[in-house]
C-alpha cells in the first residue's frame, strides 16, 4: 500500500518569519545540515518546510505528532533529497510499517511544494 503527504507554502511566509525571528526560527525548525545547505535562501527553506509537513501528513501525525527536527531533508548537491527520520517520527514510521519514503520538492517565485510518498510493507 502507498501513503502520501503533500504541502504547499508561500515563500513570503518563510521570508517574513526569518526577518522577524531569524536564527531562533532556523534552530527551532531545521537541523544544522538543512541550515547549512539552504544558506539563508528562503525558497530552499520553504521547500524543506513543506517537505517536513508533507512527511508529517504521510505519517498521519500532523504538526503536533512529531518535532520539526525529527524529520530531516538531506541532500548532497547534484543528488535528489532524501529523508532522515529520528525519535518519534522514526518510531511512528516503523510502527506503521512505512518504508522507502521518497520526497519531491519544487518551487516557483512565490510558492514551494513538496510531495512525500511512502510504502507500507
Amino acid at each position: 500500500m502507498i501513503v502520501t503527504g503533500t504541502d504547499l507554502i508561500e515563500i513570503d511566509r518563510i521570508t517574513n518569519t526569518l526577518e522577524t525571528y531569524g536564527e531562533r526560527f532556523l534552530k527551532r525548525i531545521y537541523t544544522q545540515h538543512e541550515i547549512d545547505f539552504c544558506n539563508g535562501k528562503a525558497n530552499s527553506l520553504a521547500g524543506r518546510f513543506a517537505a517536513k509537513e508533507a512527511v508529517m501528513k504521510l505519517l498521519g501525525t500532523g504538526i503536533r505528532g512529531v518535532g520539526w527536527k525529527e524529520i530531516e531533508i538531506h541532500r548532497k548537491r547534484g543528488f535528489k533529497p532524501t529523508i532522515n527520520l529520528y525519535s518519534r517520527a522514526k518510531n511512528i514510521a516503523n510502527n506503521k510499517g512505512i518504508k522507502n519514503i521518497e520526497i519531491s520538492i519544487t518551487h516557483s517565485k512565490t510558492m514551494a511544494l513538496a510531495v512525500a510518498v511512502g510504502e507500507i510493507k
